[in-house]
């Protein structure tokens, strides 16, 4: 029997009730742009192949929720990211979504130059570079030294600069590595401004292991302010492995910081560093920004939907917690 059989009124979705209640704190920014790493940072991470028609529809959705920066995939040799061969298969499947989504950014990830070279044959309009903070996890991530690691972007940001085609820096491990422990900030500080003084127009800093404290993310944050950056030039990327995530974006948030990684339904972790879990779920980065009072052009339904059909096709329930509420637990 149903709830109108029984003469019973359905119980209200929590997002028809206007939860979450928005609370503007007018210290913290009006609007956050989210950038989107689930198609890229999360599936890279899956052990099995997921159907490039399931990841075209999935960067498709995404754009249909709102979101307008989409990292797409990772012109990296298949022989270290099998996840992401196909990514010259995908790039035409992408190809009419801009003008469907005004506005909508899909940059890709690039190693080196010949990286570089295949993003641009397929009509890739931003792409980024990931170095690391510490020398341990560049020689097991990148084969090489830090140095030698920003000596390789170099020509790479530099070619793709020319080219009229922006570049984001990422840098991981800024805050604890599963090999060398905590990070100095001014290490970290130091590898961020060789980024952006080569030409990288924006810098995510990563909290690969999911280790940051919101003391450590205020305090990294005070030094490049110091070392002259702007906020404006700086993102943040975290993982949730002690469930510090959120924590952690609102120090940054707090600190001026208006651009945050986050992975639909909390896809993802880090092939190269196993105690690494899954990146900041969108969908809960979402409910806490609009309960702030604060923009992102996300449609949080829409979203959560999104993800739970992802989550379906991977054959697995969501790691959101918020999608797990919104959907029930199975989603």
């Amino acid at each position: 029997m149903t709830a109108e059989q029984d003469g019973t009124a359905a119980e209200p979705g929590v997002l028809e009730l206007g939860l979450p209640d928005p609370v503007r704190d007018p210290s913290l920014p009006a609007r956050v742009r989210i950038h989107e790493v689930g198609a890229r940072d999360g599936l890279q991470n899956e052990s099995g192949l997921v159907p490039v028609e399931v990841k075209a529809e999935f960067i498709a959705r995404l754009a249909a929720a709102g979101l307008r920066t989409v990292e797409a995939t990772s012109f990296v040799h298949p022989k270290w990211v099998p996840q992401l061969a196909d990514a010259e298969e995908l790039m035409p499947r992408l190809s009419g979504l801009a003008g469907r989504y005004p506005g909508l950014r899909l940059p890709v990830l690039v190693p080196n130059e010949r990286g570089l070279d295949r993003a641009l044959a397929h009509g890739a309009a931003e792409v980024a570079v990931f170095a690391s903070a510490t020398e341990t996890f560049a020689r097991r991530n990148l084969n090489r030294s830090a140095d030698e690691a920003m000596a390789m972007f170099r020509p790479v940001v530099a070619r793709a600069t020319a080219a009229g085609v922006p570049v984001r820096g990422y840098l991981s491990m800024c805050f604890g590595d599963p090999w060398e422990g905590p990070v100095p900030a001014a290490q970290v500080i130091g590898h961020g401004l060789r980024l952006l003084e080569m030409g990288c127009a924006e810098l995510s800093l990563g909290d690969t292991i999911g280790t940051a404290t919101p003391g450590q993310v205020t305090a990294l944050l005070t030094g490049f302010a110091e070392a002259g950056v702007p906020m404006d030039r700086l993102a943040v990327h975290f993982h949730d492995t002690y469930g510090q995530a959120l924590a952690n974006t609102l120090a940054a948030l707090r600190c001026g910081v208006t651009v945050v990684d986050a992975s639909a339904g909390g896809l993802g972790g880090c092939p190269y560093a196993k105690s690494a879990t899954g990146n900041l779920a969108t969908e809960d980065l979402v409910w806490m920004l609009h309960g702030l009072g604060i923009d992102t052009g996300v449609d949080l339904a829409a979203l959560a939907a999104t993800s739970g059909w992802m989550a379906g096709q991977l054959g697995r329930p969501s790691q959101s917690r918020t999608v797990r509420a919104l959907l029930g637990p199975s989603a």
